[in-house]
C-alpha cells in the first residue's frame, strides 16, 4: 500500500485509569496523552484533577506518507500523569493498528473508524483502563492523481 493523506485522531476520553503516584491518591492524577505515529508526536492538554476518568475531546492530525508496500501502521497512545515537582509518570499505553483504515481510505478517498474503546496496558500487558478514540483517514488528491498517472488503480467518489 503506497500513498499519502491525513490521519485524524479524535481523542475523546479515558475510563478507569490507575496511577502510580505514591504521594497522592488516585483522584489526584492529572492525565494527558502523547499520540504517536512513527516519528510524529502530538500531546493533548493536561486533564487537571480529572483523575481516573479524564475527558479531552481533542483532535490531532498526522501526515501519512506511505511508500512501503508492506508493513504495519500503528498509532500509539501513551497516557501520562503530569507531575509538577517530579518526572511525569507513565500510566499505560494503547496501540491501534491503522493499516486497514489507511488502506480503505486510499481505496475510497476517506474512511472512518467510529468511536471505540481501546485497552490501556503496561509493558507486561496488565490492564490499566481504557481510552476512547475515533479515527479518520483521508487520502490526498495529489496521491490519487499520482497513482492514476503511474497506472495504479484508484477508486474515488469525486464529484
Amino acid at each position: 500500500m503506497a500513498g499519502s493523506g491525513v490521519l485524524e485522531v479524535h481523542l475523546v476520553d479515558a475510563k478507569g485509569l490507575t496511577g502510580n503516584d505514591f504521594l497522592g491518591e488516585i483522584g489526584k492524577i492529572d492525565p494527558y496523552v502523547v499520540v504517536q505515529y512513527r516519528s510524529q508526536e502530538r500531546k493533548s492538554s493536561v486533564a487537571r484533577d480529572q483523575g481516573k476518568n479524564p475527558s479531552w475531546n481533542e483532535v490531532f492530525k498526522f501526515q501519512i506518507n506511505s511508500t512501503a508496500a508492506t508493513g504495519q501502521h500503528k498509532l500509539f497512545l501513551r497516557l501520562m500523569d503530569h507531575d509538577t515537582f517530579s518526572r511525569d509518570d507513565f500510566l499505560g499505553e494503547a496501540t491501534i493498528n491503522v493499516t486497514d483504515l489507511i488502506s480503505l481510505g486510499m481505496e475510497h478517498g476517506t474512511w472512518e473508524m467510529s468511536e471505540s474503546k481501546h485497552r490501556v496496558v503496561l509493558a507486561d500487558k496488565t490492564y490499566h483502563g481504557e481510552i476512547r478514540v475515533s479515527l479518520t483517514f483521508t487520502a490526498s488528491a495529489k496521491a490519487q492523481d499520482h497513482a492514476e498517472q503511474v497506472g495504479g488503480w484508484v477508486h474515488s467518489f469525486r464529484q
